[in-house]
């Protein structure tokens, strides 16, 4: 804010007439839930309350540890607010963590008040004509989240009830910051809820409209998440000319993206079998689509057999998916964990055909998420 429109502090004023200015203050940017406005609307009423030659917000953003590469830190000052900086200055200035009063205050979580920055060990300098500066933090629910900074031209220009009322004025900007936070997760949580309703039903439509049964149990439960299925294939026909198609997918990512590469998966699987390729040759087919088609992070897991029933014989091939479980009839338990890389991953993957003999009773059970540890269960 310039020197022109920047409100000029009333003389004299008094603890109590500074705290009503405060209560002012926290009415104003109470009103809204927009940080921004919020943090402008702080910064240009300040002034007025306690005077100033620099001012700043600064808040602490925290990256993920995997996504920190080495010799950087993972924790940095952004300024998301602020007055009287060149911006040369700020731009230059990589405060760490416990570097400088403000990272000192966002360290330790208490207010620092220097008369004379010149002689102050912990003083960095941000900005040339800075004498004195007093510093408070940001704390929500015991984290300090960011910290207040103002910078005077002249020595000692701020006392013990001014970094009080400064103390004061940041715990309300904590609350709004808050406030406005919790909104943004709201909103963020119905737009994901309706991204995950959108993909609820494409997926159910990518479901067949009816089974027939053929004297076998197919049950398809699912849930209200997307791309979470598990099929059950009770194996006891007594037609000797039925064959049937069993596919189980597993898609990279969630909501509308996931389901739309799933609809594209059954797509190119439908046509590759309608021509009449074998499993192993439509999964490489489909990989080749994938490969070209999708994002370089995504991939496809997918089983695809065909059960003949006159030869009580199951070809299947295996694309990286969790491996079938056979039930026998008489208790043993066995994984079919045969099979090849996630489809989408690779141009020329090369997938391979393999065989199963089945009996009647036999229950091959097809599952997606989870952990598969390898081993038999039991062992």
């Amino acid at each position: 804010m310039s020197e022109q429109t920047r409100e000029l502090p009333l003389p004299g004023l008094t603890t109590t007439d500074k705290l009503r200015m405060l209560l002012d203050i926290t009415k104003k940017i109470s009103r809204s839930l927009d940080l921004q406005e919020v943090l402008n609307l702080v910064m240009d009423t300040l002034d007025s309350l306690i005077p100033y030659d620099a001012a700043g917000i600064f808040v602490v953003t925290c990256a993920d540890k995997d996504e920190v590469a080495e010799g950087e830190e993972p924790c940095v000052f952004q300024a998301e607010a602020v007055r009287g900086y060149d911006i040369d200055e700020l731009t230059n200035l990589h405060l760490k963590l416990g570097e400088g009063l403000i990272g000192q205050v966002a360290l330790t979580g208490e207010p620092i008040t220097s008369p004379d920055v010149r002689k102050d060990p912990n003083y960095i300098n941000a900005r040339r004509e800075t004498r004195s500066e007093m510093v408070a933090p940001i704390i929500s629910n015991t984290e300090v989240i960011g910290v207040f900074d103002l910078e005077s031209d002249e020595l000692n220009a701020y006392s013990e009830d001014d970094l009080q009322v400064l103390a004061l004025l940041a715990s309300q900007v904590a609350i709004i910051i808050e406030k406005v936070m919790l909104h943004e997760q709201l909103i963020e949580k119905k737009r994901l809820e309706g991204q995950l309703e959108v993909a609820r039903q494409v997926q159910l439509e990518l479901l067949p409209p009816g089974i027939r049964s053929w004297r076998a149990t197919i049950s398809v439960p699912t849930t209200s998440q997307p791309k979470k299925f598990q099929a059950t294939i009770t194996i006891g026909f007594k037609s000797t000319t039925i064959q049937i198609g069993l596919v189980i997918a597993d898609v990279s990512g969630k909501g509308v993206p996931a389901a739309l590469l799933m609809a594209f998966l059954r797509a190119s699987l439908r046509a590759a079998t309608h021509i009449g390729y074998s499993p192993h040759i439509s999964m490489a087919k489909v990989n080749y689509l994938l490969w070209e088609s999708i994002e370089r992070n995504q991939f496809v897991t997918a089983f695809y057999g065909i059960l003949d029933v006159t030869n009580k014989t199951l070809t299947y091939t295996n694309a990286g998916h969790n491996p079938p479980i056979l039930l026998k009839p008489n208790g043993d338990i066995r994984f079919i964990d045969r099979g090849s890389i996630p489809l989408g991953m690779f141009r020329d993957t090369r997938y391979h055909e393999y065989y199963l003999t089945t009996e009647p009773g036999d229950v091959l059970m097809l599952y997606t998420d989870g952990v598969y540890r390898g081993t038999e269960p039991g062992g």
